[in-house]
């Protein structure tokens, strides 16, 4: 049986969930392996969210955000950049595969890109193998 990933996904509501929600009304074909949670911005997702998400058995997690400039909130997707590129050092010093975290920008009309992403990142998920770290809750 081929190993298919349980990714989280942080998408933010004005642009990559809504991107997702273009891509299903475009009929877009991805693959169901992300469960997305509808977050108000991207820099409201704090890197614990990532690593809870990852110490529960998560194979990876993605993060969506706003194009820089289009924030609904101004300087979210900012905030969310400096805080990622943090996280992304911690996992690796950590000995966590870089590769089970995702950071994107697709705005609400980038449908296409929103499955074309998820398609990649399950198939990047898939080589790396489950997570073997389920650390409870």
């Amino acid at each position: 049986m081929e190993f298919s990933p349980n990714i989280v996904g942080f998408a933010c509501q004005w642009c990559t969930y809504a991107g997702a929600d273009l891509a299903g009304n475009l009929r877009c074909k991805y693959p169901s392996t992300v469960k997305l949670i509808k977050v108000p911005c991207s820099g409201r997702v704090e890197p614990e969210y990532v690593m809870q998400a990852l110490a529960r058995g998560a194979d990876g997690v993605f993060v969506g955000g706003c194009h820089f400039g289009d924030c609904h909130y101004k300087t979210g997707n900012y905030k969310t950049s400096r805080r990622m590129m943090l996280l992304t050092k911690l996992l690796s010093d950590m000995g966590i595969a870089k590769d089970r975290f995702r950071l994107e920008w697709i705005s609400g009309a980038e449908g296409k890109k929103f499955a074309e992403t998820i398609t990649e990142y399950t198939e990047q998920v898939k080589k790396i193998g489950p997570n073997l770290f389920k650390g409870g809750k």
